[in-house]
């Protein structure tokens, strides 16, 4: 009987994990910390200047959903930048520090991915944002071999 009732909450606690999705992204969240941002914005071809800039700020982040729609707003005392997107299709986009580029968002293994390429021979990116086990949001973003993480509480 004992191992019944394990092997029950086990199975809840797996589609408890499993049944995350895109929708607990949804909200505003607060700017806590940053670690190798600016190594990240070197990397793909950020300027001096700007990357000093962004190293001040700390925006809030707000995730909407309509239907199928997604929207990503980042405000912060420089600007406002937003970004729609569908999963799944492509798109060209102009990043916050004006860089031109195609990217696609996904949403695998609990983590919205956004597959960022220069459309400008600059590097291209991988970018994750995911809720952790903390209920912060984690936004993990890589370009070659140079990882910067970024980390924000639900307002």
């Amino acid at each position: 009987m004992r191992f019944a009732v394990v092997v029950v909450v086990f199975g809840l606690a797996v589609i408890g994990v499993c049944a995350k999705g895109p929708d607990e992204l949804l909200g505003k969240w607060h700017f806590v910390s940053s670690d190798n941002f600016d190594s990240y914005l070197k990397q793909v071809g950020v300027g001096f200047i700007t990357r000093m800039l962004a190293a001040k700020l700390k925006p809030v982040l707000e995730f909407k959903k309509d239907g199928e729609k997604w929207t990503m707003i980042s405000t912060s005392t420089f600007k406002t930048v937003t970004v729609n997107f569908v999963l799944g299709k492509e798109f060209e986009d102009v990043t916050a520090d004006g860089r031109n580029v195609k990217s696609m968002y996904v949403f695998k293994n609990g983590k919205l991915i956004e597959d960022q390429k220069s459309t400008e021979g600059g590097e291209n990116s991988v970018i994750e944002r995911f809720v952790d086990e903390n209920g912060k949001l984690v936004i993990i973003m890589t370009s070659g071999d140079v990882v910067a993480k970024r980390v924000y509480q639900k307002a």
